[in-house]
């Protein structure tokens, strides 16, 4: 069972903490540094998908137009 993206946010953030601590040995620290890059990129992954999928289909004269959402004001 994958993980959701605010789970995989919060381990993340934790292994950043654990990093800044500066209490790991060496093979740790690149253990933890590896698994947050992992982390990275799935967080990444799900938030380019969610962008993708966020459309507004507008009706304008009679015709379904789809737009990109856009976040600016």
């Amino acid at each position: 069972m994958s993980k959701s993206f605010e789970e995989q946010m919060k381990q993340l953030e934790d292994i950043v903490t654990e990093l800044e601590k500066g209490e790991l040995s060496l093979e740790e620290s690149v253990s933890k540094f590896e698994e947050g890059i992992k982390l990275s990129k799935q967080c990444n992954q799900t938030l380019e998908e969610a962008e993708k999928k966020i459309t507004i289909l507008v009706n304008q004269d009679g015709e379904i137009k789809e737009e990109d959402f856009n976040t600016e004001g």
